[in-house]
């Protein structure tokens, strides 16, 4: 039996999918082909093979996600997972602000912020810069029109420049979105070898 976690963690829990992901032995070449640019570059998960039965869109998505998220200049990844785990966390996906919480900790090399986070709440008291964007992925996340011009002044006199807001503004919002398939399509778990 599995236990749904309800509870924000850096234990990345398992997502257990709803409906059957692609079996890579019984994929179509189109289905091949669109998981060839899986997000990280290094592995295709459950969530990703579930994707699959929407090639098109896969196609799409895949890179979309790696360019977000991975490609290099303005704002650092850490900063990047920081938004993403805004917005997960308004959204209350459990799977995705558990996998941005643990890599937001390694490549910062600490867990200070996001034991703040998941202690303290959205209010917790972080420096600055990590305080701006925290703010503003959750102000973007609630309600978009929320993310204002007091917003965006925090953001510049922490010293974020305007590659680094747009980066900001795309990883929060395609957790949004994200966060939204997550839910519909499946659940984060503890396997019965894993629970605690």
């Amino acid at each position: 039996m599995t236990k749904v976690i309800t509870k924000f963690t850096r234990n990345v829990p398992h997502w257990q999918p709803r409906v059957k992901p692609v079996d890579l032995k019984e994929a179509s070449a189109e289905q091949l082909d669109a998981l060839k640019v899986t997000p990280s570059n290094t592995k295709v998960s459950e969530y990703v093979l579930t994707l699959a039965h929407d090639v098109e869109s896969l196609k799409v998505r895949s890179p979309l996600f790696n360019g977000i998220m991975y490609d290099k200049g303005g704002m650092s990844r850490a900063e990047r997972e920081l938004g993403a785990l805004g917005a997960s966390m308004v959204n209350h996906c459990i799977y995705c602000a558990a996998v941005h919480a643990a890599r937001h900790a390694q490549l910062e090399k600490s867990t200070e912020v996001t034991d703040k986070l998941f202690r303290d709440g959205p209010r917790a008291d972080l420096g600055p810069r990590d305080r701006a964007i925290f703010d503003f992925a959750v102000a973007l996340s609630e309600t978009p029109s929320q993310a204002g011009p007091d917003h965006m002044a925090a953001l510049k006199d922490a010293g974020l420049d305007e590659a680094e807001v747009l980066d900001l503004i795309l990883s929060a919002s395609l957790f949004g979105w994200a966060n939204r398939l997550m839910h519909v399509l499946g659940d984060p778990v503890r396997l019965p070898e894993t629970a605690s």
